[in-house]
C-alpha cells in the first residue's frame, strides 16, 4: 500500500493549527500539545523523531554504491542502444535515451536505498550522456564495416574484369603507409568522437541533431529528476492550539 507521506504534496502556502480531534498520521495516536509536519501530513513527536532517524542517509558508502550500480545500467544502456539501433537500421533510435535516462537513475536510487541530492543527479547526468554518446562507437563501427565489406566486394568485381588490361599496364607504386598512433592516443580520440557525437550530428544533418539533442535533454532530465531522491524533511514544532476565530 503506498505511503500517503511520501505521495502527498506539500503545502506550505498558509498557516495551518490542530485540534483536539488531531490523530498522528503514521501511528493514528492524538496529538498532544506539539506536532511535527511531514509534507502536508501532522506526526506526533514520536514518529517524527523517527523518521529523522530511520530514514536514508546520504553517506559516502551510499553514494559510491550508487555511482557503481550507475556505471553498470549505464553500460548495459550503452549495449542496448547500439544493439536495438543496429537492428533498426538507426531508425528513431534516439528515443533510447529516455530509457537510459530511467535506467541509470533508477539503479542508482536503489543501490543507495532511496537517498539522492545534487551529487547523485550530477553523476546520473553524465553517466546518461555518456551512455547514450558513447553508443555511436559500435554503432559507427558496424555501419562502417558493412561499408568496407561492401566496396571490397566492389573492388574485387573490377579487379577480376581488368586483370588482362592491368597486366598491360606499368606497376604504380604502392601509396606510403601513414604513422600509426598508439593504443592510448587512439582510444582518447575515439572517447572523444563519440562524446562529441551529439554534437557533430548537427554538422551532418542539422535537422535530426537538434531533435537527437531535444530527445537527449529529456533523458538526462529523467534521470535527474529520479536522483532527487526520496524527501522526507520533519518540519516544526508546531503548537496544537485551536484555529482562532475569524
Amino acid at each position: 500500500m503506498p505511503n500517503p507521506v511520501l505521495n502527498s504534496t506539500p503545502q506550505f502556502g498558509t498557516a495551518e493549527y490542530g485540534s483536539s480531534g488531531d490523530r498522528c498520521h503514521l501511528c493514528q495516536q492524538p496529538i498532544g500539545s506539539v506536532y511535527y509536519r511531514i509534507k502536508d501530513v501532522m506526526v506526533c513527536p514520536s514518529c517524527a523523531d523517527r523518521v529523522r532517524t530511520e530514514g536514508p542517509r546520504d553517506t559516502h558508502a551510499a553514494y559510491v554504491r550508487g555511482v557503481i550500480a550507475g556505471i553498470a545500467a549505464a553500460i548495459g544502456g550503452l549495449i542496448a542502444y547500439a544493439v536495438i539501433s543496429i537492428i533498426l537500421q538507426g531508425w528513431v533510435i534516439s528515443y533510447m535515451s529516455f530509457g537510459v535516462g530511467w535506467l541509470v537513475g533508477t539503479a542508482m536510487m536503489k543501490a543507495s536505498g532511496g537517498v539522492g541530492g545534487r551529487r547523485y543527479q550530477i553523476a546520473a547526468v553524465l553517466l546518461t550522456y555518456a551512455a547514450v554518446s558513447m553508443a555511436a562507437i559500435p554503432i559507427a563501427f558496424y555501419f562502417a564495416s558493412e561499408r568496407h565489406e561492401r566496396q571490397a566486394q566492389h573492388q574485387n568485381h573490377q579487379a577480376d574484369e581488368q586483370q588482362s588490361d592491368d597486366s598491360a599496364q606499368p606497376a604504380t607504386p604502392a601509396p606510403q603507409p601513414r604513422p600509426r598512433l598508439t593504443l592510448g592516443a587512439w582510444l582518447a580520440r575515439l572517447a572523444m568522437l563519440g562524446l562529441a557525437s551529439p554534437f557533430l550530428e548537427l554538422k551532418g544533418n542539422p535537422f535530426w541533431g537538434a531533435i537527437g539533442l531535444v530527445i537527449l535533454f529529456v533523458g538526462i532530465k529523467i534521470a535527474w529528476r529520479i536522483t532527487q531522491g526520496r524527501s522526507m524533511e520533519v518540519f516544526g514544532p508546531f503548537n496544537n492550539a485551536p484555529q482562532p476565530a475569524a
